[in-house]
């Protein structure tokens, strides 16, 4: 694997450089396929190493990589050495390469890249994530599909890592709609309708009882008085209101099962409605509670009486806010799970709030209110289904499912297929997951159908057809065998920008766990994905020689189980056929 040569690499420029191995590790890195161009396989980055050690290192980067090269020795594991701009470059021995990164790959599995020397000294965390938190008795809104598939990946990433993850699924499950809704039944509902559809029915009795209290005084006070008998714990209403979380939550289960994904705890703001009181009791001891003349209560974060960073706690009526909420649940969560980390996966218009929960947190005296982060997200527009706008997740579910399979119609394997929905869902997902996570999180996206369902470019639909495409080979051929004399036919330029670019992994996945972008990912497999489908065209399984056909079908192999270690951190479950 990739660290092996750089463990090499490292040991013999530690001798020069004078500095533990160690140190120059993360300065070495694979270089892309497209910028190889044959000349090398890694780079030690001058610019880099300064960073870490400027006290061994001058300046003046060109100069110095020129003397540092003079001064190191091809070995058995390095065939050439070179200069580029500030960087000294390693070429390694052709079939020591083949051998080692295949025998890595297939020994490893679902390990390939996690074993790596980037990832050296990493000590296991506890670590919370919070995501998904759709609101209960409204139907799963689109809205909420990115913070789901975002902190799904967060969650796989460093479980992968060997971090014990709780997944959370905070419900909004409390607060002022639940007096409208709670009134709105009262008024609008009907019971075999809550029975036979319940979420659509609760969603039109909200709508309804919304449109009315706009109108209507008495509806509006109405429902204020019936959040304040859910916050003063009125049996009559709770128990409403618990029939409506539970039918939501058999909802959301559903659809969450779907989508491949689950959680550790569904918790919600309902949770933390007593130990809100208790917040706002601590908040008031410490002196840090404010009544406004609107009987409101409000937090002043800045200390100096700047009104642009008040945080109001408590209304009027004495009941809580979603703030207040989220303070209790942030230390109750730290009391269960004594985390190392939590991370709150939602919209980017959330920022100022967990920024003044965090805030809040602090000047309370929870130091650990550092170890709170919030990974924002950008908005997706554009989703339409063939009926219009398009409000609900399990409306664009089945639109994928729809369109994926009247193309996969076209295609004759697919009649050999045992359950062609579910390979239309799965694919249908790669396409929804590639496409949401090639750019960065914050940014907004169009979303287009047309290009989800293209099953050439850099598409979902291409990752999945090239992993089945391989399975393929490997069921019809076998996995041929592997040993030290026919690693020497792996000589032609396809197999070794393959094996170039299955070096990099390791990097591509420390890149994401430091930064929780899936976009690092989502690209290195797609290219992965180009390079096998030139391959496949030019390295022949059918007619080759034993020992050829043999050493091909485990580098077809070995592109096949990074493809399929890759799509499961994103989220996307492979298919064998299609």
């Amino acid at each position: 694997m990739a660290c092996t040569f750089r463990r090499s690499i490292a040991a013999q420029l530690s001798r020069v450089l004078d500095l533990p191995p160690e140190n120059l590790i993360k300065s070495i890195s694979a270089i892309p396929v497209s910028r190889k161009e044959g000349v090398a396989d890694f780079q030690l980055s001058l610019e880099s190493l300064l960073e870490n050690n400027n006290d061994h290192l001058r300046p003046d980067i060109h100069d110095q990589a020129t003397r540092l090269a003079a001064k190191l020795k091809c070995d058995t594991v390095v065939s050439e050495i070179s200069t580029g701009h500030g960087t000294v470059n390693f070429k390694v021995n052709r079939e020591l390469l083949t051998k080692t990164v295949l025998k890595q790959v297939l020994e490893d599995d679902s390990q390939y890249g996690l074993k790596s020397e980037l990832f050296c000294g990493l000590s296991q965390k506890k670590v919370v994530v919070e995501f998904s938190s759709p609101n209960v008795a409204k139907k799963f809104h689109v809205g909420h599909l990115r913070s789901t598939i975002i902190g799904n990946f967060i969650a796989n990433l460093k479980e992968a890592l060997g971090h014990q993850v709780t997944r959370i699924n905070y419900l909004g499950d409390w607060g002022m709609q639940f007096g409208l809704l709670g009134t709105g039944f009262q008024l609008f509902g009907y019971e075999e309708k809550l029975q036979s559809n319940p979420l659509q029915h609760l969603f039109d009795v909200y709508v309804q009882a919304n449109k009315e209290a706009a109108d209507d005084k008495n509806v509006a006070a109405s429902a204020q008085e019936y959040f304040q008998r859910l916050e003063l714990g009125d049996a009559q209403a709770l128990s409403l209101w618990q029939r409506f979380r539970d039918l939501s939550i058999e909802e959301y289960i559903r659809i969450y099962k779907r989508l491949g994904i689950h959680f550790d705890e569904y918790s919600g703001e309902s949770f933390y409605r007593e130990k809100s009181q208790e917040v706002l009791k601590s908040l008031n001891s410490k002196g840090l509670l404010q009544k406004t003349m609107k009987g409101t209560a409000v937090v002043d974060l800045s200390g100096e009486g700047d009104p642009s960073s008040v945080c109001t706690v408590m209304r009027s009526d004495g009941t809580s806010l979603y703030a207040t909420r989220d303070l209790a649940a942030a230390i109750d969560r730290m009391d269960k799970y004594n985390f190392d980390t939590m991370i709150y996966v939602t919209d980017k218009g959330q920022r100022k709030h967990f920024q003044q929960v965090f805030q809040m947190l602090k000047i309370m005296g929870y130091d650990w209110a550092e170890r709170c982060q919030h990974v924002p997200f950008g908005v997706v527009q554009g989703m339409k289904t063939r009926r219009g706008a398009v409000t609900f997740l399990e409306d664009v579910l089945n639109e994928i499912q729809f369109r994926m399979l009247q193309n996969m119609a076209a295609i004759k394997t697919t009649k050999e297929l045992e359950d062609p929905q579910e390979t239309a869902e799965r694919v249908g997902l790669a396409a929804l997951i590639i496409q949401d996570f090639r750019g960065l999180l914050l940014s907004d996206y169009q979303f287009s159908w047309d290009r989800v369902f293209q099953s050439r470019g850099d598409t979902g639909v291409f990752l999945q057809y090239t992993h089945a495409r391989l399975h393929s080979l490997e069921e019809t051929f076998g996995s041929g065998f592997l040993n030290d004399s026919n690693t020497a036919c792996l000589k032609e330029p396809q197999s070794i920008s393959i094996l170039q670019h299955l070096l990099r992994f390791d990097e591509v996945l420390y890149r994401s766990s430091q930064d929780l972008q899936p976009r690092h990912i989502v690209t290195y497999l797609l290219t992965l994905s180009h390079l096998a489908a030139v391959a496949h065209k030019t390295l022949q399984i059918k007619g080759s020689p034993p020992e050829v056909a043999g050493v091909r079908l485990h580098l077809f192999k070995a592109v096949r189980s990074v493809l399929n270690s890759g799509m499961k951190l994103l989220g996307i479950t492979p298919v064998s056929r299609m």
